[in-house]
């Protein structure tokens, strides 16, 4: 059974570490590379775990960190947002992914949100199937040069 971790900005090594191993391993299902990540050093990796009223958690696997996820406050209607979700490859099938959705989710709640959306580069089915499976259902059609899909899931 994973466990999870809400991260602090001063944990950003960690972030740092999941977030380029992510980029590193699927590249093909993030739309920032790893080249852009690269850019901004230390202070980069502490600020976007610095953002206001964001949710950065970590999952483990016998203390081994083995994914991650952020939660960010998408619009004042109370639309918040699930980004940057990756598990790696040894840890896949055992319910790491599932964890971290339903973390969002309730962090999603407490925060007062409404909706919980995120974007999902064309082709790629397996991230597809886990949040239709989660319940989110696209809300804009993507047409073949549709550069992200929008897929949303009511909260209330």
């Amino acid at each position: 059974m994973p466990t999870l971790r809400t991260l602090t900005s001063a944990e950003w090594p960690l972030w740092r570490d999941l977030r380029l191993a992510a980029l590193t391993e699927a590249p093909h299902a993030f739309t920032h590379g790893l080249a852009e990540w690269h850019r901004g050093g230390e202070q980069r990796w502490r600020d976007r775990l610095h953002l206001p009223g964001a949710h950065h958690v970590a999952a483990f696997l016998d203390e081994d960190p083995v994914g991650l996820v952020g939660g960010l406050r998408g619009s004042p209607d109370g639309v918040r947002e699930l980004r940057s979700l990756w598990v790696a490859p040894k840890a896949r099938g055992r319910g790491v992914a599932d964890r971290l959705i339903e973390e969002v989710e309730r962090w999603a709640r407490v925060t007062g949100g409404t909706a919980l959306r995120l974007a999902v580069l064309p082709g790629n089915t397996p991230a597809f199937a886990l949040y239709r499976r989660h319940g989110f259902a696209p809300v804009v059609s993507a047409g073949e040069a549709a550069r992200e899909v929008v897929l949303s899931k009511p909260l209330r």
